[in-house]
């Protein structure tokens, strides 16, 4: 196995709590809407019940995307080429990366994720499938420019953010991170990105809301990490979850409902929600041709190729970091 101990580029405090959370979450919930970024859904359990999510009956991304995956592994081989380091944004468990890395035959793997335990697990996992594929795990948040390895400075690189979770973003914070990806990467890398395509309203809200109770519990599971790491007393009790379609901005939101008047304090600062009001916990913006193209050009990735599975329902774009252009 050669992955390697890894990076750690997460700022904690002395009690271990990762500063970025406590300021997002203490900023979210004294807005007007009550609102808190997706990316910290994400701690080691919330990782698992989002591996949980994915084998879902509701839940088509996955299956899609691994289907896309599996079929076009020749058209990746030639677009792509061999030798380039995988650097993947918020790798989670790394389960479609084998079949892009069979494909293409990379120099190296470079996962980033914000989970460090769920991350270097899944890293010494991979390194064991890929005997000789150097693993370089970093712990760090994606969100912003990411310094890699220095055994990978100066190799090719391919970017891999697979499961359309640039549709958790609004398009502003969508770009921003696009820019930081092609900050981190450099011109002349290329992106494979995945993004969830628009489709009938009953599709979108099942796969958010399971029948079997899954996704409440991932989105439940924030408020648990709020209590139990910001010293919060958010009575989970009296809150519910919900997926609603928002059709003005083509995105599914998770929100998490109060069933009644209530009070609570996270790190010493106190909280009220009147019954009805929400905390908006998660967006899952979906896209057609046009707009993920707009959004990558935006972002300043110019798109080269585009696939979609059998049923029409999830796409993958490659995309290259040209040098900037001043006009046409």
């Amino acid at each position: 196995m050669t992955t390697q101990k890894g990076l750690k580029l997460v700022e904690r405090d002395d009690d271990g709590v990762d500063t970025a959370f406590r300021a997002d979450v203490l900023d979210g919930l004294s807005q007007p809407q009550k609102a808190i970024p997706a990316r910290w859904l994400y701690d080691d359990a919330g990782s698992q019940l989002f591996e949980d999510i994915t084998q879902l009956p509701e839940y088509y991304p996955t299956r899609a995307e691994t289907e896309i995956l599996q079929t076009r592994s020749g058209e990746f081989a030639e677009l792509i080429g061999e030798g380039r380091a995988v650097v993947e944004f918020g790798s989670g468990s790394s389960v479609k990366t084998p079949l892009l890395l069979s494909a293409i035959a990379p120099s190296a793997y470079v996962p980033l994720d914000i989970s460090g335990d769920f991350l270097r697990a899944a890293a010494a996992d991979l390194a064991e499938k890929f005997p000789g594929l150097p693993v370089y795990p970093v712990e760090a948040d994606f969100m912003r420019e990411v310094e890699l390895p220095t055994a990978v400075a100066d190799q090719p690189k391919l970017g891999f953010f697979p499961g359309s979770t640039i549709g958790n973003m609004v398009a502003r914070t969508a770009v921003d991170l696009l820019r930081n990806m092609r900050e981190t990467l450099g011109v002349g890398a290329q992106l494979l990105i995945g993004m969830d395509l628009i489709k009938d309203e009953e599709v979108l809200v099942a796969a958010y809301d399971d029948a079997a109770g899954v996704t409440a519990e991932f989105n439940y599971n924030l408020v648990r990490r709020i209590n139990r790491e910001l010293n919060g007393d958010i009575p989970l009790d009296t809150l519910s979850h919900e997926a609603r379609w928002n059709d003005d901005n083509a995105r599914i939101e998770m929100h998490l409902v109060a069933g009644g008047d209530i009070a609570f304090s996270v790190d010493g600062q106190d909280f009220t929600m009147r019954t009805g009001e929400t905390i908006h916990t998660e967006n899952s913006h979906k896209f057609n041709r046009r707009t993920a193209n707009m959004l990558l050009l935006a972002g300043g990735w110019e798109p080269q190729a585009r696939w979609l599975d059998k049923g029409g329902q999830f796409s993958l774009l490659l995309a290259e970091a040209k040098p900037p252009r001043s006009a046409p």
